[in-house]
């Protein structure tokens, strides 16, 4: 019985000492800051164009717009797009180990109104931030 309590006390350490070693498995901390993530019309000189939250049903493309800042080590990130609760799509980008990295990616909507979802996954599938958006 008294080998549980010094098992425990171990186990715990391990999880303590395992959280500091990997800080980008946290949600918490997935090891970089998202500045800004919207949604656009167009992406130009890498910045985005005509954000907004609702688009016209002849808007071809919308693109999902991500800054990131302080990113601690080359990571992967995915944009998975929803329609009305559906996933349509899912496009994985690199964030490069730095101050600052500028991403999006697109999808053609042209015609599919209703309401949509971007979510921003690490690579373990944990959702980090997402944005929405009506097309009408």
């Amino acid at each position: 019985m008294k080998s549980r309590p010094v098992a425990l006390a171990i186990f715990a350490a391990a999880v303590l000492l395992l959280s500091f070693l990997s800080p980008a498995a946290s949600m918490d901390d997935p090891g970089f800051t998202i500045e800004r993530m919207v949604t656009c019309e167009e992406i130009a000189d890498r910045e985005p164009e005509a954000a907004s939250d609702t688009f016209s049903a002849d808007t071809e493309k919308v693109y999902c717009f991500l800054e990131a800042g302080n990113i601690e080590q080359d990571t992967m990130v995915s944009f998975v797009w929803y329609h009305d609760e559906r996933e349509v799509a899912r496009v994985s980008l690199p964030l490069v180990r730095g101050k600052r990295w500028r991403t999006y990616a697109s999808k053609k909507i042209a015609g599919q109104t209703g309401n949509w979802k971007v979510e921003l996954q690490d690579s373990s599938g944990i959702i980090l931030h997402f944005v929405t958006f009506k097309v009408q």
